[in-house]
């Protein structure tokens, strides 16, 4: 015969089929399995090659998902959102809403203006990092549109300023703080208080002016009247008692003093003040009281480690700094007294001019002072000058505190060398607990 054969794989004519294998095991003559058996195609459809049968029938394309667009917002809801939109809070689509809503909407873009200069305003407390000079400003601005009925003496005004500074801070210290060990220093040695201590300190020292006051000595009456032993029960007493009441108890007496002096008025400058080792007018004891205050509040931030404290008002500055001018001639007197000085002194009669050094504090704050060096009772003139020294204003104040030696100290010096030393050293002497 002429036909096909039997088992013969060859397809007909006719068909484009493959020719597909006989899967293993198959007999030779058993039927083909129906996932093989392909319908035979028309003839009238176009051809398809072994790639398109394997590939299978065409499929529609996956379409991916259409993301839901903004959600509607009405003028209520947008008007509500202008608050958290100002402090940047929304959400990108209520941002997106309130900016489109905005082009629209004048009210509440006036109102969205507003909010933002607001913001603007915002910030975080900062008690520590204040500008020392802000207090006064507030303060000038103030009494310039509305002067105070009853004034602080313009004397008494670093005093004021300084305990302010310290109570604020004390406003920013935890309980366990209170304990902790502070390094006061000065020419004469050193000391270790808790933070509760030095505020017992300047509080049992401040008492002293109280007193002269005729205000209640904290200390209760029959209070020694040195420092060192008033340090010494006030540190003693301060251990029985909590860190607010002590605290309460000094802020209450600086304020005492204050509120006493502004009503009795400037009258009061002159009124002498006894510290046992010196006896100087209230005018000047204010001064003095405030450049401790200022010494110790710096003590206590280093020990703890705070941002740097800063030092008082430039005008308050220079009364410190003027303070301490006026005590070197008494100060190097002292020290000729006790065999420390170099420097040979002259006889003057008092009134008339002698030796002079020319001190200059640079700064602001700062100033020039003319310092007798003969003694206390001559008079300094820019003729009679054989010396000079150029400090910084601060470096003088630390000097004057026993913080920094006399002889490390960074000055310009000119002239007499002896003379020179001997004021340095006076100015250390200054210094005390």
């Amino acid at each position: 015969m002429n036909g096909p054969a039997e088992n013969d794989e060859t397809p007909p004519p006719g068909t484009n089929l493959p020719r597909v294998p006989m899967p293993r095991g198959a007999a030779e003559d058993g039927p083909l399995p129906e996932v093989l058996c392909l319908p035979p195609s028309s003839p009238d459809a176009p051809a398809r090659g072994a790639a398109e049968v394997a590939r299978g029938p065409e499929r529609e394309p996956v379409k991916p998902p259409v993301p839901p667009g903004p959600a509607e917002y009405d003028h209520r809801v947008l008007r509500s959102l202008l608050g958290a939109w100002a402090l940047s809070a929304c959400s990108r689509d209520e941002a997106g809403a309130v900016e489109v809503h905005l082009t629209d909407c004048a009210p509440c873009a006036e109102e969205s203006v507003r909010l933002r200069r607001a913001v603007g305003l915002l910030h975080q407390e900062e008690s520590l990092d204040l500008d020392p000079l802000l207090r006064a400003r507030v303060l000038e601005g103030c009494l310039g549109r509305r002067p105070a009925r009853i004034p602080v003496p313009e004397w008494a005004s670093p005093y004021d300023a300084e305990t302010a500074r310290l109570d604020a801070l004390l406003t920013d210290l935890g309980e366990p703080e209170w304990d902790l060990p502070v390094k006061l220093v000065w020419a004469g040695g050193a000391r270790e208080l808790t933070l509760c201590g030095v505020l017992a300190h300047l509080g049992s020292v401040d008492g002293i002016v109280a007193t002269a006051l005729g205000l209640d000595d904290p200390l209760g009456p029959g209070a020694p009247r040195t420092r060192l032993e008033r340090t010494e029960l006030a540190g003693e007493r301060c251990r029985r008692h909590t860190h607010a009441f002590v605290r309460n108890k000094w802020r209450t007496q600086t304020r005492d003093i204050v509120r006493t002096l502004s009503f009795a008025g400037s009258a009061t400058g002159g009124l002498p003040v006894d510290f046992a080792d010196a006896v100087v007018p209230m005018r000047d004891a204010l001064i003095d009281r405030a450049f401790e205050c200022w010494i110790h509040a710096e003590d206590i931030a280093q020990a703890l480690d705070y941002p740097e404290y800063g030092p008082p008002a430039a005008p308050h500055l220079n009364r410190m700094i003027d303070l301490a001018a006026r005590m070197l001639p008494t100060a190097l007197a002292a020290l000729r007294q006790a065999g420390l000085a170099e420097s040979t002194a002259r006889l003057v009669r008092a009134g008339a001019p002698g030796r002079t050094l020319d001190l200059h504090v640079e700064g602001s704050g700062g100033g020039h002072w003319y310092i007798s060096l003969d003694s206390p009772g001559a008079i300094g003139t820019p003729e009679a000058v054989v010396a000079e020294i150029a400090v910084d204003r601060l470096d003088f104040c630390q000097l004057a505190a026993g913080h920094i030696s006399p002889g490390r100290i960074a000055a310009g010096r000119d002239g007499d060398r002896a003379a020179i030393r001997d004021v340095l050293y006076a100015t250390a002497s200054l210094s005390r607990l």
